[in-house]
């Protein structure tokens, strides 16, 4: 049966290129799940991740043959693209800075549905590589990734110096990517 059958993500990709609809349609009742929970962990408003769900799709129709397998996997590219459309929203709607505020693990909004390419953001391992992070540096990942703060914006509503959160995102990039090496 056609349903079931699980395409790979080069068949995934060629048929994206190809224009081809009923691979999208695959795509999107596959990644949907996975890609609705990043916008809404970012956003934390349903319908405005409902709307950034749409326009994430589009651009993944739109920019495909943008898109470098050399530099990464499909469903990375494609989270990168919610991530940044989902910002991008944030900042038009002007939010403020103390809606930004959230602790990484409090609002984890993620389907643990059944995904038969991925099986969710958390496949990443993300959230237990974020715990080995300390409190100050899990902030700050909360801050920049998924909130969009700049560092100025961190400094501001940690009451910190520029310096500090700078040498805080370093340490804790290093210390992510260090971490993600034994994954």
């Amino acid at each position: 049966m056609e349903s079931d059958y699980t395409y790979t993500e080069a068949e995934l990709v060629q048929g994206l290129k190809a224009r081809n609809q009923r691979i999208f349609s695959y795509l999107y009742d596959h990644y949907s799940p996975a890609l609705y929970g990043v916008a809404l962990k970012i956003l934390n408003d349903e319908t405005a991740a409902g709307d950034t769900l749409q326009e994430v799709f589009l651009k993944i129709w739109r920019n495909i043959d943008r898109y470098n397998e050399e530099k990464g996997r499909l469903f990375t590219w494609m989270l990168n693209i919610t991530r940044n459309t989902s910002i991008d929203m944030l900042r038009s709607k002007a939010h403020r800075l103390d809606k930004k505020i959230q602790d990484v693990g409090d609002d984890v909004h993620l389907y643990t549905g059944h995904l038969t390419v991925y099986q969710s953001t958390d496949h990443l391992g993300l959230s237990k590589v974020l715990e080995k992070l300390n409190k100050e540096q899990r902030i700050i990942i909360d801050l920049s990734y998924y909130k969009g703060c700049t560092q100025e914006e961190i400094a501001t509503i940690l009451n910190i110096p520029l310096g500090t959160v700078k040498t805080r995102t370093r340490l804790a990039m290093i210390r992510l990517r260090n971490l993600l090496k034994t994954i």
